[in-house]
């Protein structure tokens, strides 16, 4: 007995060390992922660091199947519907009538996508492991909005200061806006006036860095995701002095940062263009309703599985994609693509409803809860106004709202088990008491 014990309990010990390696890797690839060291350390460019960071989380996980919290059964819609839009993605580039080659090679960097969600909805089996990830990815476009700052303060609308997910001003600003309501969400949740403070001036940088990138996608999306923020955090919240604290903050950023987002705005009439960024801004606003017709040209002529990959750029005569995702993953993979696109996103938001309906949750809970809700919502505005359908974040957001859920359903049966097992005691009891016994029969077969 005691031989079995000790062995039971070695085999725990190996099972929980296996999947915290698995989980280390996976918060190592996060880092790689979302801010990018190879861009701004000098020599890391050589090293292929979110694979290898990748690779590793993806080999302890495969080692420890079968004896994690969750099985492949345990996966929810969600992830099913993303397996799914990326085998159509895949059919779509091999039959590309445009380039197939490339829209294969952009598939396989794409499909990245599932491997992290995944290993996310896998690994992330807990409220605390929930809120390092979603710490790991503020935190470090926190370090890529203060290098961006820093490195090109001189160059326009800090255009290619950092690589990758970042070297559009487009898809730094989206970014920002993405990871803005979790940097509040810290700044309500932190205890101590030095924490509250470090967030605070964390997202000033963000916001000025989103000033100074000029975009009007951006600072669309920032308004309708703020104002969804605002509204859970203070007013729901009842932290009204957040509220006040927005609008002065956000008048200074206006008028001391936001010049040229303000001649980008203005420069969409097409009228008094008196400077190079004006000008610039206007023939932006003009390509943009060329390439949404050119957009729609391509979904009727190959609606079932569209072009490919980032094939559109190609497509559209001009070398530029278009400004609107669900335009996006419509012409490249075909109406059945954005279908599943669409459920995908709406499985998230079906996860808050749920969330949201919950009276059990602790007050840091609830704070999350709602950041979950601002960046998702901010996600589906600024899509209308960006190309952002292989951007891994707002997948990312999904996959920890269904963290998030299977982890409190979990927490919500292993309570109700010993109600269940008292209640069955209790019901043998009477049954005993009225055949006249005080215990149990013991029936030999």
């Amino acid at each position: 007995m005691a031989t079995a014990a000790q062995s039971t309990g070695v085999g725990h010990v190996s099972r929980r060390n296996t999947l915290s390696g698995a989980f280390f890797w996976l918060s190592a690839f996060y880092f790689v992922y979302c801010a990018r060291p190879e861009d701004w350390i000098p020599g890391l460019a050589y090293i292929p660091l979110a694979k290898i960071s990748g690779l590793v989380a993806l080999v302890g996980l495969l080692t420890s199947l079968g004896r994690t919290e969750r099985r492949l059964r345990d996966l929810p819609k969600e992830a099913v519907y993303l397996l799914v839009m990326i085998g159509i993605l895949f059919v779509s580039a091999v039959l590309s009538p445009v380039w197939r080659g490339g829209a294969l090679s952009r598939t396989i960097d794409f499909s990245k996508v599932y491997v992290a969600w995944l290993l996310t909805f896998m690994l992330v089996t807990s409220i605390t492991r929930l809120r390092r990830i979603i710490f790991i990815q503020t935190i470090s476009v926190v370090m890529i909005t203060a290098v961006s700052i820093v490195k090109g303060h001189s160059r326009p609308r800090l255009e290619g200061v950092i690589g990758g997910i970042y070297s559009n001003p487009n898809d730094l600003a989206f970014a920002v806006v993405l990871s803005l309501p979790f940097a509040l969400a810290f700044l309500v949740a932190a205890k101590g006036l030095f924490r509250k403070a470090a967030w605070a001036c964390s997202m000033l940088v963000m916001a000025a860095a989103l000033f100074m990138t000029a975009s009007r996608a951006g600072f669309i999306t920032l308004v309708i995701s703020g104002a969804v923020c605002l509204w859970h955090f203070g007013l729901r919240g009842k932290r009204l002095y957040l509220i006040a604290a927005t609008g002065f903050f956000g008048t200074v950023l206006l008028f001391t940062a936001g010049q040229k987002l303000k001649d980008r705005f203005l420069a969409m009439s097409g009228e008094d263009l008196n400077s190079q960024v004006e000008t610039s801004a206007y023939g932006s606003y003009e390509a943009r309703q060329f390439l949404m017709r050119r957009a729609v040209q391509g979904i009727l002529h190959y609606p079932v599985l569209g072009i490919g990959v980032r094939n559109f750029q190609t497509y559209s005569t001009i070398w530029r994609d278009v400004h609107m995702t669900y335009l996006q993953v419509a012409v490249e993979g075909g109406i059945a693509a954005l279908v599943l696109y669409l459920m995908f996103f709406w499985r998230g938001f079906s996860n808050l409803r749920k969330l949201r309906r919950r009276r059990d949750l602790d007050t840091e809970t609830k704070v999350f809860v709602g950041a979950l809700h601002s960046s998702l919502v901010g996600f589906v505005v600024g899509a209308c106004f960006a190309p952002e359908a292989y951007q891994f974040f707002p997948y990312f957001t999904v996959a920890y709202t269904s963290a998030l859920a299977a982890t409190l359903q979990k927490s919500e049966s292993a309570l109700a088990a010993p109600l269940t097992t008292i209640s069955s005691e209790h019901s043998s009891a009477e049954v005993y008491a009225s055949n006249g016994r005080s215990t149990p029969v013991t029936v030999l077969h």
